[in-house]
């Protein structure tokens, strides 16, 4: 059974990680932020929306199809008047035209079948020379065999249906290009990020996250007692290795509106 954004049991799976230090450099080392207006479209948990405002942004938009997640959201970035929360989509955000220096759309687009019409959307919110990020993972990011950092890697090791789903939603480079261009976006570069997830302790540590389900997802396609094998899978390969850093393997494009 596939994630449900709009069960309030949900609302906070994507609100208990902070922005790792391997993305800010990433971002910052291709954009300027500084003083800029931002939008977080899918912001989820609003963990990156507090990152754009970490990385120098004067002012984020934040954007969920989920009210449940916006509320988790609102609730995680508590206190930071600088974010403030619209209930919108990637196709109809309710945002004013011309008015964004920055979006981010990041883990979005695999869940999105219109991508020109998403990346139209984008282009209307952004001002003339604005940055387009666009953070996902392709089917090539997704097959990358397990080891002791990329334990993403051993879910499909251990049910290889479960690999022909997660390629299934996700978007070849070429599409997102081609997507890009057919939206006048010029496309200024396109980069593989190894982004640190979560650091656990120990094996224990990392096992209850993914029993919890914790912003993963694609394991709400598993039942309870195919998880707890997936668990056991996971440690006997960990060998009780510790600590663990898991680090995801993502594709970042960089991109200016020109339309």
């Amino acid at each position: 059974m596939a994630m449900n954004f709009h069960d309030a049991r949900n609302r906070m799976s994507y609100t208990t990680r902070c922005v790792d230090e391997s993305w800010l450099t990433c971002i910052q080392k291709h954009v300027h932020l500084t003083g800029k207006h931002a939008a977080d479209v899918g912001c989820g948990g609003g963990i990156y929306a507090k990152g754009l405002i970490e990385a120098g942004a004067a002012h984020v938009t934040a954007v969920d199809f989920s009210e449940e997640m916006l509320q988790g959201a609102a609730r995680n970035c508590q206190g930071i008047s600088a974010i403030n929360f619209v209930h919108g989509n990637a196709y109809a955000t309710g945002l004013p035209s011309g008015q964004f220096d920055v979006l981010l759309e990041r883990a979005l687009i695999h869940h999105l079948d219109r991508l020109e019409e998403a990346f139209q959307e984008a282009s209307r919110i952004l001002t003339s020379k604005g940055i387009f990020i666009i953070q996902d993972r392709t089917p090539e990011d997704c097959l990358l065999p397990g080891d002791a950092s990329h334990i993403r890697g051993y879910l499909f090791e251990k049910y290889p249906d479960l690999a022909k789903v997660e390629t299934g939603r996700r978007h070849e480079a070429g599409k997102v290009r081609a997507a890009l261009e057919a939206n006048d976006f010029k496309i200024l570069g396109e980069v593989k990020l190894w982004e640190t997830r979560e650091i656990y302790p120990n094996t224990e540590a990392l096992s209850q996250d993914l029993l919890k389900r914790t912003g993963r997802s694609i394991l709400h396609q598993l039942q309870d007692h195919e998880l707890q094998e997936l668990v056991d899978y996971i440690q006997s390969k960990l060998n009780l290795q510790a600590p663990i850093i898991e680090k995801d393997r993502w594709t970042i494009w960089f991109c200016e509106n020109n339309g």
